[in-house]
């Protein structure tokens, strides 16, 4: 079914600022295996904030399903919320986090949206690397200026939260856009690496949640055997299957990777699928199940003339392709 990028209309109530600049200085896929310093008492609005905490009203986050059947992308931001807290490392100077909800809505509300935290900042390096690399797209775009004062305001809250909706919404709707690099930086990167640090540290029971996260969120946004979902689902697969006992959701990535490889045509990925056979074939041993269906798809591969020897870990071959921090 078709995916359209939509989000409701908001007013906002300044100018525009088209250069971005300051003023002054899854489910799973099948049926089987894939299913947000005067004096005077604050405004009614700017009382949340008295605790850092901006929350958008309930009536604007609404659930409304499409009436054509199909499945819309949404990027929410419902929340967000200051730091460091009152009273919290006063040495550090505050900042606004605002909390972002992907989500991917069909006749029902997702039930599995993902959720990541990104400041002001994270927001304007996107908009700033995508007109640096694709001028053509982002040409008169609307982004929000910087300002000098105010930043903890419930209204320039409100503001730059439907911005940053609006915005994301248009890159996600540009097929140019949504491939970019820099795109799929602000998605993932910061997890990512957070999670990276962790199996480096052989804490995989850390990583695991924010691996699955990065997985529900990519696999809302590009395609299921994209090359973004593909490794983040391998890397998922690697850190459940690389401790001496498996994680409980293992076999549930590792079907779902097995699925996702089987008519995969982009053939700088396809190094992955051999660890990702030998890698399941172990699994499946672990768990006392049949392996002849995998190990007879190795058997056919090398009869092809394919090199099916187990020389790597599945994390080694997901490192040639994208080094990241953990130990291989």
């Amino acid at each position: 079914m078709p995916i359209h990028a939509v989000m409701a209309k908001r007013l906002l109530p300044h100018q525009p600022s088209y250069d971005g600049e300051a003023p002054g200085p899854d489910e799973l896929d099948s049926p089987a295996i894939e299913a947000a310093a005067l004096d005077i008492p604050p405004p009614e609005s700017d009382k949340a904030l008295l605790k850092g905490v901006w929350e958008r009203p309930t009536s604007s986050a609404e659930f409304k399903p499409p009436t054509d059947g199909s499945t819309v992308l949404r990027f929410d931001i419902l929340l967000a919320h200051i730091m460091p807290p009152d009273g919290e490392d006063v040495k550090i100077k505050r900042f606004v986090v605002y909390e972002l909800t992907v989500s991917q809505d069909g006749a029902t509300e997702d039930t599995q949206p993902a959720k990541i935290e990104r400041r002001y900042t994270d927001f304007r390096e996107l908009f700033q690397g995508l007109k640096r690399t694709h001028p053509t797209e982002m040409a008169n775009k609307y982004f929000p200026a910087k300002v000098l004062m105010g930043n903890f305001k419930s209204e320039l809250i409100g503001e730059r939260s439907a911005a940053f909706e609006a915005f994301l919404t248009y890159v996600a709707s540009q097929t140019k856009l949504r491939d970019s690099e820099d795109f799929l930086r602000f998605l993932q990167h910061d997890e990512l690496s957070r999670a990276c640090q962790f199996l480096d540290e052989r804490r995989n029971e850390m990583a695991i949640p924010i691996l699955e996260n990065c997985f529900r969120l990519l696999n809302k946004i590009y395609m299921n055997r994209s090359r973004p979902v593909l490794l983040i689902l391998c890397r998922l697969v690697a850190a459940c299957t690389s401790s001496p006992v498996p994680h409980h959701a293992a076999e549930r990535w590792a079907l779902l990777a097995l699925s996702r490889f089987e008519t995969l045509c982009d053939i700088d990925l396809l190094p992955l699928y051999i660890p990702l056979l030998h890698t399941c074939a172990h699994l499946w041993w672990q768990r006392g199940q049949d392996q002849k269906p995998i190990t007879d798809r190795l058997t056919d591969m090398s009869k092809q003339g394919i090199n099916t020897a187990n020389t790597e870990s599945l994390m080694q071959a997901i490192h040639k392709i994208d080094p990241r921090t953990e130990t291989i």
